[in-house]
């Protein structure tokens, strides 16, 4: 599936709770609705004070063509539906979202380990924006991260669900992928790792250092926002996968 990825910025002046309850109750109802959409997810930060955004939104698709058909492409952000729930959606936007602070990636979705049974609501995720290394290529990276991290970043205690998403686009995309890292609960994600606001993260589990260890032979840390939140599926038509 392909997936639309936005880092929510809350509008200026306005406080943390009162962007959450907007977004849940006012602008959730529109996106769940916007032409093409199978399945929908929020994730909302584990700790707002340590996070670097206010939210997560991902919108998953079946088509790309129905993707860019809603929410514009890759290196738009100023894409102006002309009709539909994607209109709206588009235009509620401007009432609590800073839009020029919102990170957003479209990219291909591949499940690398799942035990969830595709119900992933209530659980908590690390998602990872990532950058490759400075003089690394675009599929040099891609290559690495498939065939030697994902082996190791399967095997970190904890995890339930783990994800990449690989951008469609690469040359219009501000990240070179996303990794999703799902556990099931906020304890278990921590010892696997790390505390929220922490980018030196070393664990002694032999299970967990090896990828942390791996991740600087493709990754530029530095550069690689990272999201912890608890996630909520407020939609599904795909049957849970």
């Amino acid at each position: 599936m392909y997936k639309h990825i936005a880092l929510l910025v809350r509008k200026e002046g306005m406080s943390h709770d009162a962007f959450v309850d907007y977004w849940q109750t006012n602008h959730t109802p529109i996106a769940r609705e916007i032409e093409g959409v199978v399945r929908y997810h929020t994730v909302l930060p584990a700790d707002p004070a340590a996070s670097e955004f206010d939210g997560v939104a991902e919108l998953y698709f079946d088509r790309l063509d129905a993707l860019h058909d809603a929410l514009g492409s890759e290196g738009s952000r100023d894409y102006d539906p002309a009709k539909g729930k994607a209109k709206e959606a588009r235009e509620d936007v401007d009432n609590f979202l800073d839009i020029e602070r919102r990170p957003r990636f479209i990219g291909e979705e591949f499940v690398e380990k799942d035990v969830t049974g595709g119900d992933t609501t209530g659980l908590y995720k690390h998602s990872a924006f990532l950058v490759r290394k400075e003089g690394l290529s675009h599929e040099a990276f891609l290559d690495h991260w498939a065939n030697e991290h994902v082996p190791l970043a399967r095997e970190i205690p904890g995890v339930v669900r783990y994800t990449r998403v690989v951008p469609t686009d690469p040359e219009a995309s501000e990240f070179d992928g996303v990794a999703e890292l799902y556990f099931e609960d906020l304890d278990a994600l921590r010892a696997g790792l790390g505390h929220e606001s922490s980018r030196d993260y070393d664990p002694d589990h032999p299970k967990a250092r090896a990828p942390r260890e791996d991740v600087d032979n493709f990754l530029s840390i530095g550069d690689r926002p990272r999201f912890v939140g608890r996630e909520t599926v407020q939609k599904d038509e795909t049957g849970g996968a």
